[in-house]
C-alpha cells in the first residue's frame, strides 16, 4: 500500500501542471493498493477521478502488459526451460539474472512498447479493436456460415506435436462452449485423439525418465570407482622409479624365500613351486639386475673397454 501511494504522490506532480482542467483521470488494474483509504484519500483530496478496470481484462485492455510484459515471461520461460534442459532445477540469482537479461533485450523495445498501445485500442484510438476479443455470446448460425464450417471442419487425428495438441484442445473448448443440442461425436472423437497423444506422450517420458535413471546410477558407479582408484594413490603416496624398482626386487625375494620354505618342508618335488634364481650366478635371493656379480663384470668389461 505504501508503495502505490508513493506512486500515486508521482502521478500528481507529473501531471498537476499538464491538466486542462481541476480533474484528472485515472484508470487502475484493481491491485489491492488501489482500494486502500489512504489511496482513495489523497485521489479525493487532488481531484483525481479513478476507475477500475474489469477483472482479468489487463491482458487486453493494459498497453504494457498486452505489448511488453506477455512476450517478456514466455521469453524467460523458454529461457528456464533450456535452463531445465541442462539438468539446471534450482534457480538461483546468477541463473535468474542472466535468463531475464537474455529474455529482456529482444522484448522490451521500441517496436512491441507502440505495438502495445495500439493492441490497447488507445494508439490509434479503436475500441472495436479490443471488444472484438471479447467471448461471443451464441447465436444460431445462418446457411452460409454453416456451409463455411463444414468447408474447415476439423479433421480427427492423434496430435504429434505441442502445437497440435494445444490447437486440439483449443477446439475442444471451443465446441464445448458452443455445444447445446448438437451431437457430442465430434467432441468425443477430439477428446479420444487427445487422449491417445497424451498416452503416447507420457509412455515416452516414463521411457526416458527409467534411461535418465539408469544412466545415473551409472555414472554414480563409475564415479565412485574413479574415486577409489584416487584414493588408493593418495594412500600410498608418489612412488620414483628406484622405489619401485626396489619394491619389486623384494616382492621376488619374499617369492624366492617362500619358495624355500615350502622345499624345506618335506612337500614331493611334483607340489613344489618353481624356485627362481639369478639369471647371471644362477643363486637364490636376488635377481639379474641386483646381482653383484653381474655388476663387477659389467664394472670389468668397462674398465678394459677403456684400456685401463
Amino acid at each position: 500500500n505504501e508503495t502505490g501511494l508513493e506512486w500515486l504522490k508521482h502521478f500528481n506532480r507529473c501531471t498537476t501542471n499538464r491538466s486542462t482542467g481541476p480533474y484528472r483521470f485515472l484508470i487502475l488494474d484493481g491491485h489491492e493498493s488501489h482500494h486502500s483509504a489512504d489511496f482513495q484519500t489523497y485521489c479525493e483530496e487532488n481531484n483525481i477521478i479513478t476507475l477500475c478496470m474489469p477483472p482479468h481484462s489487463s491482458h487486453l485492455l493494459q498497453p504494457l502488459d498486452f505489448g511488453c510484459f506477455g512476450p517478456l515471461k514466455k521469453a524467460y520461460g523458454r529461457e528456464i526451460e533450456q535452463l531445465i534442459r541442462r539438468s539446471i532445477t534450482h534457480i538461483s540469482k546468477t541463473e535468474f539474472f542472466l535468463a531475464f537479461y537474455a529474455a529482456f533485450q529482444p522484448t522490451m523495445t521500441k517496436e512491441n512498447i507502440k505495438g502495445g498501445f495500439k493492441g490497447a485500442g488507445l494508439v490509434p484510438f479503436d475500441p472495436e479493436y479490443v471488444i472484438s476479443k471479447l467471448d461471443v455470446q451464441l447465436r444460431t448460425p445462418t446457411r452460409v456460415e454453416e456451409e463455411a464450417q463444414q468447408a474447415h471442419s476439423w479433421t480427427s487425428r492423434t496430435p504429434r506435436t505441442v502445437l497440435e495438441a494445444g490447437s486440439q484442445s483449443e477446439y475442444l473448448q471451443r465446441r464445448i462452449r458452443r455445444h447445446q443440442s448438437s451431437s457430442p461425436e465430434s467432441i468425443l472423437e477430439a477428446l479420444r485423439s487427445l487422449q491417445k497423444g497424451t498416452m503416447v506422450v507420457m509412455y515416452k517420458v516414463t521411457l526416458l525418465a527409467a534411461e535418465n535413471r539408469e544412466l545415473r546410477q551409472a555414472n554414480e558407479i563409475l564415479s565412485r570407482r574413479r574415486k577409489a582408484k584416487r584414493t588408493r594413490l593418495q594412500n600410498r603416496g608418489s612412488m620414483t622409479i628406484q622405489e619401485g624398482e626396489d619394491l619389486m626386487d623384494q616382492m621376488d625375494v619374499d617369492m624366492q624365500v617362500v619358495a624355500e620354505s615350502w622345499g624345506s618342508g618335506g612337500q614331493r618335488s611334483s607340489a613344489r613351486p618353481r624356485v627362481r634364481r639369478c639369471g647371471t650366478c644362477g643363486k637364490t635371493g636376488h635377481n639379474a639386475r641386483t646381482c653383484q656379480e653381474g655388476i663387477e663384470a659389467s664394472g670389468d668389461e668397462y674398465i678394459k673397454g677403456k684400456g685401463f
